[in-house]
């Protein structure tokens, strides 16, 4: 955690197609292999879960989430690289939790990469469990990388 205090609140607003490019500089600046920006239009288009954290006019991260038969599905939860490690990946997965629990989603699942162990450690500390691995998920700079399968029970806390 910084040391300074930040200077506003964050707040979780849903995402829309005017914020795209605010999204799009952070998924850039975050990933060697972002999402398209058409991935996240679709995704605000089907009513998927497209919320953002906003610090003041500035967005700092957001997530994508989406559910179904008693299960979500965290999709990419990103924060800003030089506003990581001060809590807000935290508050956007705890805004996750209440929504997925909210709407009467039992699971909530992901994939992160192994080469992610600071996403990750975010994850198990908040109860994630590993429940398998999908190969070649992901690109990577060796051609593929396998994804780390993650659960949380939602029904417990």
């Amino acid at each position: 955690m910084s040391a300074e205090p930040r200077a506003t609140t964050p707040v979780i607003r849903a995402l829309a197609e005017e914020d795209l490019d605010a999204v799009m500089t952070i998924e850039e600046s975050a990933y060697p292999w972002p999402w398209t920006r058409g991935i996240f239009s679709e995704c605000l288009r089907v009513g998927y879960g497209c919320q953002g954290l906003w610090l003041g006019e500035e967005l700092a991260g957001y997530v994508i989430f989406n559910w179904g038969a008693g299960e979500s599905h965290l999709l990419n939860l990103c924060i800003r690289p030089d506003l990581q490690r001060q809590g807000l990946g935290g508050l956007l997965l705890e805004h996750v939790i209440g929504r997925a629990r909210a709407i009467g989603c039992v699971t909530l699942f992901l994939e992160v990469r192994p080469s992610n162990p600071g996403a990750a450690a975010l994850y198990e500390r908040r109860g994630f469990r590993v429940i398998g691995r999908r190969p070649a998920y992901y690109r990577s700079d060796e051609g593929r990388e396998d994804a780390i399968v993650m659960e949380l029970d939602l029904t417990r806390d």
